[in-house]
């Protein structure tokens, strides 16, 4: 079987299991957040032992190590890492995937639409692998799952290929910023490495946010209608201007590149209660720390409206820029580099707008930049991936193993 019939059957394998994180039980402590996540870890724990690997299982914690040594006596280049997760992502249902082929995709199709998706221009002629329109399809970051995969069974396959020893790892709850809570560095035999959890192929990326989220709490003050006028004070309201004094054009929505924003994730209110989640982002560490600062004003103008301490703010960090971290490790960036040129690309950088494992592992002193999949339009139902990028993507890793 040649290895683009071997990483598809792979791949649409690892779709079908329905392994969705959630962010409320992660919220409690909960680690994995779901244990339908362990459904395929258990299964790649067991795939590595046949393929003859050293693996190490934290079934607590849904982590799975595992390490292949070098086939080159006497070697001395150190361990290389690749990590991927198996989560995927709370936004969209993962449960029943069922992944259509479209084989020699020629820019008509009745979900994807080139209008709604100018990308896929890129990819006439290319085999495209998305959902039915019901569920996303888990590109991310099974695609990196199974590229990893593929790329440990290559080298089982062909012994006389020289490589060094490769370290792999499979994170749980990545997706609700979790990925990393109990990684064991030392249980992950490498003081280098790559999450491959990115898109579009060729594209190496080694910026991203610096993140935090913001939990607003509104406590109001509920009676009766009829009675209500000088004692009432609806905390939905209060939310409500909130929400207005936060600027309408630093949003998801409405920026790009290196540009930071506020995003409203979610609003939980009666007159009595209101509870607002906000991300922050910005990848200037500066402009991160400004606004911080600009939510906390935002909670002492609404408290001076009312004359009372309605309004409380608590933000937490999420993960750091991890640029901060590699900027003394390019080297690593640069061998990924080169390794897409061999696989027949043209390497590219871009600010990440999210985060990935790597940020916070790259601040705990592993260097981790994030490698592409070949995946596109992550966290919805109009997700795909490419089976060439796919193959190119599993192309890189190979030669960044050898």
């Amino acid at each position: 079987m040649d290895r683009q019939t071997s990483l598809t059957e792979r791949f649409l394998r690892y779709v079908k299991i329905d392994t969705q994180s959630d962010e409320e039980s992660g919220a409690q402590g909960e680690h994995p957040s779901t244990d339908k996540q362990r459904d395929l870890a258990a299964l790649l724990a067991d795939e590595l032992q046949q393929l003859g690997l050293e693996v190490d299982y934290d079934e607590e914690h849904c982590y799975v190590y595992a390490f292949l040594a070098s086939n080159v006596p006497g070697n001395t280049a150190e361990n290389i890492g690749f990590i991927a997760h198996v989560d995927t992502s709370p936004a969209v249902s993962g449960k029943d995937v069922n992944p259509v082929i479209i084989r020699a995709y020629d820019g008509h199709d009745e979900l994807l639409k080139t209008e709604d998706f100018p990308e896929l221009l890129n990819h006439i002629g290319e085999d495209i692998i998305r959902t039915d329109g019901t569920t996303l399809l888990g590109a991310d970051d099974k695609a990196g799952v199974a590229e990893i995969m593929e790329m440990l069974s290559y080298f089982k396959q062909n012994p006389d290929v020289p490589h060094r020893g490769i370290a792999v790892a499979f994170t749980s709850d990545e997706e609700i910023g979790n990925g990393t809570e109990y990684f064991d560095l030392k249980r992950f035999r490498t003081g280098q490495a790559y999450t491959v959890d990115g898109g579009k192929f060729g594209v190496i990326e080694y910026e991203c946010f610096n993140a935090a989220k913001a939990t607003v709490e509104i406590q109001g003050k509920s009676t009766h209608t009829g009675t209500a006028k000088g004692v009432m004070i609806n905390a939905s309201l209060v939310a409500n201007e909130f929400v207005n004094l936060m600027p309408a054009d630093e949003t998801p929505e409405t920026t790009e590149g290196y540009e930071g924003f506020y995003y409203l994730d979610s609003i939980r209110s009666d007159c009595e209660h209101a509870q607002l989640q906000f991300l922050i982002r910005d990848h200037d560490l500066g402009k991160f720390a400004s606004r911080k600062e600009f939510m906390m004003n935002a909670v002492k103008t609404i408290n001076g409206r009312h004359g009372a301490e309605l309004c409380t703010i608590k933000i937490e960090d999420q993960y750091p820029n991890m640029v901060m971290f590699l900027k003394d490790h390019m080297d690593v960036v640069e061998r990924a580099r080169e390794a897409v040129k061999e696989a027949g690309g043209t390497p590219s950088s871009e600010p990440v707008r999210g985060g990935t494992d790597g940020a916070v592992l790259s601040s705990m002193g592993l260097p981790c930049p994030n490698l592409s999949t070949g995946g596109y339009n992550y966290h919805s139902r109009y997700e795909f991936a490419s089976v060439q990028e796919m193959v190119k993507s599993l192309d890189t890793l190979i030669r960044l193993a050898t």
